[in-house]
């Protein structure tokens, strides 16, 4: 019975990432979600209370994965500097996701302050290395330093959603144009005094 919930659990956030990348988050409601999983609509109620509820589990799920990702892109790398640019490719490849950007336009509208702080402390692997790379580069003050590289990353999102909505230049090179240049306006404000090179970084942060 338990082993039956859980496939049919699955099985609903399965529907739900299909309604959110097929018409964002918009489309995502309970008769939509019924009718995709083959249920009732009443069925979905008994695995999910409300549309929060079941966003919550959605990102559960899949933000640890995607960020499971990035940690393991930024393992591979030798040098600080190359864990750093594998840490902006990575957000920035979810970004042109258009199941991820679902997911967290749809968390964004629908989970209240206590719901994001449970979904933000299960990237704290991630953040944690982003801050240590920080500190290899010589930083004082790593956790400065990473909210100003994010503050990087999430301009870079916003151009992309630019290049999307049809903002200027479009298709693949203008998505990689704009990656090169975050990872490049990242790495070079990052570097510390006396230190060139892909080693370095902004020492004052």
């Amino acid at each position: 019975m338990a082993e039956h919930r859980q496939l049919q659990q699955a099985a609903l956030l399965d529907a739900a990432r299909v309604l959110l990348a097929e018409g964002g988050r918009d489309a995502l409601n309970f008769s939509a979600l019924a009718a995709r999983a083959g249920l009732a609509r009443s069925s979905v109620y008994e695995y999910f209370r409300s549309k929060s509820e079941l966003v919550e589990a959605l990102c559960a799920v899949d933000l640890p994965l995607w960020a499971a990702e990035i940690e393991a892109a930024m393992t591979a790398r030798d040098s600080p500097a190359d864990r750093i640019e594998a840490y902006v490719r990575g957000q920035l490849a979810l970004a042109t996701d258009p199941v991820h950007r679902a997911v967290v336009a749809v968390a964004e509208f629908e989970l209240d302050d206590a719901a994001r702080g449970r979904i933000r402390a299960a990237h704290a692997g991630l953040t944690a290395m982003v801050v240590h790379s920080l500190e290899e580069l010589g930083h004082r003050r790593p956790g400065v330093a990473a909210v100003l590289l994010q503050g990087v990353v999430e301009a870079a999102v916003r151009q992309l959603g630019r290049v999307r909505g049809g903002e200027g230049a479009s298709g693949d090179a203008a998505v990689r144009e704009i990656a090169d240049s975050a990872v490049r306006f990242a790495l070079d404000g990052l570097r510390t005094p006396g230190r060139t090179g892909r080693g370095g970084a902004d020492g004052p942060a």
